[in-house]
């Protein structure tokens, strides 16, 4: 379902919205919510992808031979923001195992909520790849852009950013400044508090999937 914002699609799908209400759930162990957000994954996956190029080739099933789409060009980058972002990208490896994978370090300064840079590895040949950016959440926007603008700087053009819930302000910060990227995710949930989380939300996403503070 498209959100009223252009360019962002909220995936309301009945499973989507029943594991994410789990996940939200203050009570629900870290096994739970690792595996849950690893479900989400593959249902995000699939609205993610839906425009990834085939081409027809020939096969032959057991009954006779055919045309049938395959999967056509450079293989897909999955560029996961650390450390959450490897809670998505482990689903969508699991739909796309041959995909490249890109890591970037980035955290957030509690004191000025911006984004700092620690770590960047990616896959050559951007430029003629399409680029999933995973990070469970888009709250103030400040590491999702930061990753978006590295990544831009490698080359890459066709990217698409994937989150687990996001807020309205961060919405509005990202789009503004990439306008070019479409945003997918499972929920805009109602605000940003004063620290900069999500909410209702669920907390610290890597906090909440690796069981640390």
């Amino acid at each position: 379902m498209s959100s009223p914002k252009a360019n962002v699609v909220v995936v309301d799908h009945p499973l989507v919205a029943h594991k994410l209400t789990i996940m939200r759930d203050k009570e629900t162990s870290t096994a739970s919510f690792r595996r849950l957000l690893r479900e989400i994954a593959h249902l995000l996956c699939y609205e993610a992808t839906r425009s990834l190029p085939v081409e027809m080739v020939e096969i032959e099933t057991p009954l006779t031979k055919t045309m049938a789409p395959r999967l056509e060009g450079k293989k897909l980058v999955i560029a996961s923001v650390l450390r959450a972002g490897n809670g998505l990208l482990d689903g969508m490896l699991d739909l796309v195992p041959a995909a490249r994978v890109a890591h970037i370090g980035l955290y957030r300064n509690h004191d000025t909520l911006e984004a700092v840079e620690y770590y960047f590895k990616a896959p050559e040949h951007l430029a003629d790849r399409k680029v999933i950016v995973v990070d469970p959440m888009l709250a103030t926007a400040n590491s999702a852009i930061a990753a978006v603008e590295k990544l831009k700087e490698r080359g890459a053009s066709d990217i698409t950013f994937v989150c687990l819930l996001a807020a309205p302000e961060g919405v509005a910060r990202f789009t503004a400044a990439h306008p070019d990227v479409p945003v997918i995710t499972a929920s805009i949930d109602s605000h940003l508090n004063e620290k900069g989380y999500i909410v209702p939300g669920l907390g610290d996403a890597g906090d909440r999937m690796y069981g640390t503070k």
